[in-house]
């Protein structure tokens, strides 16, 4: 399956829209072709860039609203938006993450599969190759390797995962932390194109020298929404989960959970007894491959339509108190029923 059928789901599943985003100085360009830690902390931010996912009591994409139905605070104060659009396909880099430890082998040739599909679908959301969509590929398992430099073809990426294999532990936020600091930047960034990292793994860090406090500030810093496509299978419960959630709900982002439902649409699953469980699909069959399949498939259709598609707001800060470097947002929308996600805030000064 893969770029057309993925982008059919995500059209009619439940799509949610990013987070915010902001920008240091509109336009600036690092002097340096890679993003260094001293580089990305600005001076101060001059304009906020907020993307913004709307979704309805069903979880459904809420896509026909209007500029005059949002209502934007910083630090508790109404804020004017300035630049509003809610256009597909816009402009972004994104970072693929991918655990290889040996955490993700039990599935790990349906994730790959999912993983090129995810790569196809973002970077060529149109079916054909476009320079306003870029790439970069770490694995990260003993250690965080970046394998694959930003690049706005997408074979490249897909050719290396390829002949990606898991082993050994896991260092996801020595990963996250090389993904804002150590690739080669596309010019316009972090407004044309934004910054979105997608984490295939469960979050579990065995072996990193960096902490999730520390990954998910320079996340923030570097303006990068992160989102999760968690490897738990199911009936299982990772311990890094709430490490992926973190990094997720603090830069706006969302996880995702293709192997939790596996058994969802299947009638009376818990009513027939086996050694192994009382699943109507049993582990080795093609009932079972197939189910965790389309769990995958469905997950990364979801994750790739939110990337390609979000409110986008913009706004200057009406005031920046120097005794508050991170300053929190809120995105409020004029209708009821109706969930908003949006960035925690944002650092306007440097450190």
């Amino acid at each position: 399956m893969r770029r057309r059928d993925l982008l059919a789901l995500a059209a009619c599943g439940a799509a949610v829209r990013l987070a915010p985003v902001l920008s240091a100085q509109q336009g600036a360009q690092p002097p340096k072709p890679v993003l260094r830690p001293e580089e990305a902390f600005r001076s101060s931010v001059t304009e906020v860039v907020v993307p913004v996912t709307v979704t309805d009591d069903k979880g459904r994409f809420v896509s026909n609203l209007e500029e005059k139905d949002f209502l934007l605070l910083d630090e508790g104060v109404v804020q004017k938006i300035t630049y509003f659009t809610r256009e597909r396909n816009q402009p972004v880099v994104i970072g693929y993450l991918i655990d290889l430890s040996n955490r993700t082998r039990l599935h790990w040739d349906k994730f790959q599969e999912a993983i090129i599909e995810l790569v196809d679908a973002t970077m060529e959301p149109d079916g054909k190759a476009d320079k306003r969509f870029s790439g970069y590929l770490i694995g990260y398992s003993t250690e965080a390797e970046l394998l694959v430099n930003t690049t706005s073809d997408p074979e490249k990426i897909i050719e290396r995962i390829r002949k990606l294999k898991p082993g050994g532990s896991s260092a996801l936020f020595d990963a996250v932390y090389m993904a804002c600091t150590s690739r080669t930047l596309v010019q316009g960034e972090p407004i044309e194109p934004r910054r979105v990292i997608v984490i295939v793994g469960d979050g579990t860090d065995t072996s990193s020298s960096k902490t999730l406090e520390e990954v998910v500030e320079i996340a923030q810093r570097n303006l990068v929404t992160i989102y999760g496509v968690s490897t738990v299978a199911f009936g299982f419960h990772s311990q890094g989960d709430a490490n992926l959630r973190r990094l997720c709900e603090a830069t706006g982002g969302r996880v995702v959970y293709p192997l939790e439902n596996v058994y969802s649409d299947v009638s009376g699953y818990l009513s027939t007894p086996s050694d192994e469980g009382n699943y109507a699909l049993k582990v080795g069959t093609g009932g079972y491959a197939a189910a965790i399949m389309r769990g995958i498939v469905n997950a990364i259709a979801a994750t790739a339509g939110e990337i390609t598609t979000q409110y986008i707001l913009r706004y200057v800060p009406s005031d920046l108190d120097v005794r508050k470097p991170f300053r929190r947002i809120e995105v409020r929308v004029n209708l009821p029923n109706v969930k908003v996600r949006a960035r925690e805030g944002y650092y306007a000064f440097n450190p």
